[in-house]
């Protein structure tokens, strides 16, 4: 093979062909060329038939796959890790100018607490369960990589605790402006070390829900469910913001409860849709294969398609039916989009992905309006985005994945959600008769980032 390549890439090489002319006196320059091309021939037909023999064995080695299923969750790990940026952004945009400083501690703070957790408990509670049990152990995790297992222990546990701050950051932008920073610190560790891995094992740790058929691609229910229904049980302990109201169940959201920056939503949906083809395509969970590449390739096609669909749904509804076209609607329309799909984005095809997310868009809208009629106060549509359309897109697997069934996902989506909304709500109890959770009437309308962090983060200077 060596001797193929050295006649292939010399033999023909010009400086080479004049130093052999110089070289051999007695051949005429006609009898070198021929020589040449005789070399280059024998070559062409060598490497020809090495191809050939070759060419049936299409599957790389067990190490080399291992490479490339480590590296599929590390690279699926840091496209969720931006996420965490876009949530940040995200929420700072729609908070008035008063809450910025303190939404961008709480989500950076958020990320640190819950890797942190996970490593000492919560991944052990996912991934320690028993076949067909409930719970786990906790347990520090500890790193378990061998070949046989197709991928390194130390790439997993930095995927999954990528998804672990993507659920807490749900809650965060539902509760902003009157909850307090530490008690949602104290929240934040129970969802990383309780909650969400406890109910994310019973289907990703193989757990009850697992055997039982149902199924939870990249987590429509087990993330975004999970996180919608703490949401809820947060923002019905707290309330609603003082004032934002009106006596009828009016809403009141250009004055005072203008958002501070909408570029800054819309870059922050630009990053969370990024983020998403690393949420949802190395959900795939491997990279070794012609199978396991052509998968996430067909996954970011789904997943793209239906948050464009999404986008456009709450363009063209909000001008039907509101005269004018709502961004916030549109934005949130996208993420509607992107989490109804991602119970499911490898087996529906292009144009029912297209479906999936205009119908989780105007799920989305209509579930805004419900929860407004109940003066239910979610400052950045958290619950309609997340859990309406998350238990939409769960419920709707089986019309393209025949592996298991409508009481199957209805058991799984009632099973989680009620068990994050229980628990979210019991400790979200616990703390406003302990240590307090809403900040006083006084802090509110000064702001949080007086009251919580003593940093305004638009200060207007002369």
């Amino acid at each position: 093979m060596k001797l193929c390549k050295f006649n292939i890439t010399h033999l023909i090489n010009k400086r080479y062909l004049t130093a052999k002319l110089k070289l051999i006196s007695r051949d005429t320059e006609r009898e070198v060329k021929m020589k040449v091309l005789k070399s280059l021939i024998l070559s062409i037909l060598i490497i020809l038939s090495i191809t050939k023999s070759a060419s049936a064995e299409t599957t790389i080695s067990a190490e080399g796959q291992y490479i490339f299923n480590s590296l599929g969750f590390y690279l699926g790990g840091v496209l969720v890790a931006f996420m965490a940026a876009g949530f940040c952004m995200l929420e700072s945009g729609l908070v008035t100018t008063k809450s910025v400083s303190t939404i961008a501690a709480k989500n950076i703070g958020k990320f640190a607490i819950c890797s942190l957790v996970f490593f000492f408990c919560g991944y052990n509670l996912a991934y320690g369960i028993p076949e067909g049990g409930y719970i786990g152990s906790f347990s520090i995790w500890s790193d378990a990589s061998k070949l046989a297992t197709g991928y390194s222990d130390y790439s997993d546990w930095f995927f999954q605790t990528m998804f672990v701050c993507a659920t807490a950051s749900i809650v965060s932008g539902a509760v902003a402006e009157r909850i307090k920073i530490w008690p949602f610190f104290i929240f934040a560790a129970v969802m990383a070390g309780i909650i969400y891995p406890i109910s994310m094992g019973w289907q990703w740790g193989g757990g009850w829900l697992a055997t039982s058929g149902f199924s939870d691609f990249a987590g429509s229910t087990l993330v975004h469910g999970c996180g919608g229904a703490a949401a809820l049980a947060g923002v019905l302990v707290l309330g609603a913001r003082e004032g934002r109201f009106g006596k009828k169940g009016e809403t009141k959201s250009l004055v005072p409860f203008a958002a501070s920056s909408i570029p800054l939503v819309t870059l922050g949906t630009f990053l969370l849709w990024f983020g998403w083809f690393g949420f949802n395509g190395f959900s795939q969970l491997a990279m070794g294969t012609f199978d396991d590449v052509n998968a996430i390739s067909k996954i970011a096609v789904n997943t793209h398609l239906a948050g464009a669909a999404g986008t456009v749904t709450a363009a063209l509804i909000t001008r039907l039916l509101g005269g004018k076209t709502d961004i916030i609607m549109m934005l949130n329309g996208a993420l509607a989009g992107l989490v109804a799909i991602t119970a499911e984005p490898l087996t529906p095809s292009p144009l029912f992905a297209i479906l999936v997310g205009s119908i989780g868009s105007l799920i989305m809208y209509f579930g805004t309006k419900f929860l407004e009629s109940k003066k239910i106060d979610d400052v950045v549509g958290a619950i309609p985005v997340h859990m309406f359309a998350g238990i939409f897109g769960t419920l709707i697997v089986p019309m393209t994945n025949p592996a298991t069934s409508f009481g199957t996902q209805l058991t799984g989506v009632i099973a989680v959600c009620a068990f994050s909304f229980i628990l979210s709500y019991f400790v979200f109890r616990a703390l406003k008769s302990t240590i307090g959770l809403r900040i006083s009437s006084q802090a509110e309308k000064l702001g949080t980032d007086v009251a919580e962090i003593g940093v305004r983060a638009y200060a207007i200077r002369d």
